[in-house]
């Protein structure tokens, strides 16, 4: 961020400071005490174990210039200066507003600063990545680390960006629909990239189509050029609520697409990419086909900065995952080891088992899946299904983690597939009852299923 004085922090956040400010500036924002290096503005979010005002006297012991707070006076009893405490009546809604107001004084002595901003069900982290080492070539590049996309994470990633920045790359999700409309009034990307429409988080948006609203807020609150993927036929309609120019991916003919895709035996997707600038053969760095999509996605962002074809291809080769627990293929004891543990829905669950397939022909198949939350009614019949995939897909083993996840150990057993059931404390134990040299196991489930847990112990394992 470009540094600030305390008063004009507290103008930005809509709250005041309780006494005549002090005189240090402000050159970053933290929500976590513990990366305090000095001049910090501390943001106090109230946690569900820990009330961050309660901390603010030790962030500022610790170098924080000034503490965000909800709550002055448990910010004063912490042992915060009254001159360093900056009150508001949301915490929230004021690190939205400091981000908003840190983002257009960086665009102002900054034009060549472009946001871009992707949303969808499912790859908005890989595609997050892939785009932050294909636009690294513009310049300076600010990027999330793993997937800061909502209104804590995506603001304080707004506000690591400065006078300097080329490149704002932002992760935009959401679990209502309003939370998008929300995030690009913060940050209005230049360039906003839907990817696709899936069942996710249906329980909190009461249906798909609701799904496809919120996705759309990205379209309606990019002020230049939106990217839309032209194989999702929700995402393609998007298209008339675009402000400015649409530009599409993913089909032939389209600005940009694939030709000649395969799969070789690793589980790297390779094909022909097709873009304006021409044509070029490449080897995915990422494992699994489903990451054909994203990359296209993210060449065709590459494209509309003018960026050329062989460069793009170079790219995609050799970058593999950024952030962790994303299909991040391991060898270890002897088997191979595929963590996707870092969330889930019915369609990401299903290309984690294709990954599976692709990668474990010839040899034993263990899929170890948690629960998919969050799908409301639709939960029961969607577990379902993934154990009856599981069968089309070739899967041996199947290891089920938690009890909302049980229903896919049930189907499967039915299906003839060995099934065992275990908790998130215990699936490691059960696991290493039946898996050896040779397997190949995937790890997959939603965050709140625990099971990118089982997957560093795994892997974590001496």
């Amino acid at each position: 961020m470009i540094p600030i004085s305390i008063e004009q922090a507290a103008r930005d956040a809509g709250g005041h400071t309780l006494a005549a400010a002090a005189s240090d500036m402000v050159s970053a924002t933290v929500s976590d005490s513990r990366q305090i290096r000095g001049g910090e503005l501390f943001v106090a979010i109230a946690g569900e174990r820990v009330d961050g005002s309660a901390l603010a006297g030790a962030a500022i012991e610790a170098g924080a210039s000034a503490v965000l707070t909800a709550a002055p006076e448990v910010a004063c009893a912490s042992g915060a200066p009254a001159d360093r405490i900056i009150v508001v009546d949301d915490v929230i809604l004021a690190l939205g507003s400091l981000a908003r107001e840190s983002l257009a004084r960086a665009r102002s002595v900054n034009d060549r600063l472009k946001v871009v901003a992707v949303t969808g069900s499912v790859g908005k982290t890989t595609t997050k990545d892939l785009l932050a080492s294909l636009l690294a070539v513009r310049g300076p590049i600010i990027a999330p680390p793993g997937s800061f996309n909502n209104e804590i994470g995506m603001p304080l990633t707004v506000l690591r960006a400065g006078a300097d920045t080329a490149t704002l790359v932002l992760e935009m999700g959401a679990d209502h629909v309003g939370n998008i409309e929300y995030l690009t009034s913060i940050a209005p990307p230049d360039v906003g990239v839907v990817l696709i429409v899936a069942r996710a988080h249906l329980g909190e948006f009461g249906g798909i189509d609701n799904v496809a609203l919120a996705k759309s807020e990205m379209v309606s609150g990019t002020r230049g050029t939106v990217v839309l993927n032209a194989a999702d036929a929700r995402v393609r309609a998007m298209a008339e609520r675009a402000h400015g120019k649409v530009v599409f991916f993913g089909e032939d003919g389209q600005r940009v697409y694939a030709e000649d895709a395969t799969v070789d035996e690793p589980g790297h997707a390779q094909f022909t990419l097709v873009a304006s600038t021409g044509r070029a053969r490449l080897t995915l760095g990422l494992v699994g086909e489903h990451h054909v999509s994203n990359a296209l996605a993210a060449a065709c962002v590459a494209d509309v900065f003018g960026i050329g074809v062989e460069q793009i291809a170079a790219v995609l080769e050799t970058t593999g995952p950024a952030s962790p627990h994303r299909m991040d293929v391991h060898s270890h004891k002897g088997m191979t080891i595929i963590d996707d543990s870092y969330n889930a829905n019915p369609d990401s669950m299903r290309a984690g088992l294709d990954a599976l397939g692709r990668l474990g022909e010839g040899r034993r198949k263990v899929a170890v899946l948690g629960a998919m939350l969050e799908l409301g009614d639709a939960s029961q019949g969607e577990h379902e299904a993934i154990g009856r995939y599981a069968k089309r897909c070739g899967v041996d083993v199947v290891l089920t983690v938690g009890t909302e996840a049980r229903p896919i150990a049930e189907v499967a057993r039915e299906e003839g597939i060995e099934a065992h059931e275990a908790g998130a404390d215990n699936a490691l134990d059960v696991l290493a009852t039946f898996v050896g040299e040779g397997d190949v196991i995937l790890l997959k489930g939603s965050h709140g299923s625990g099971v990118w847990r089982v997957a560093d112990a795994l892997v974590g394992e001496e």
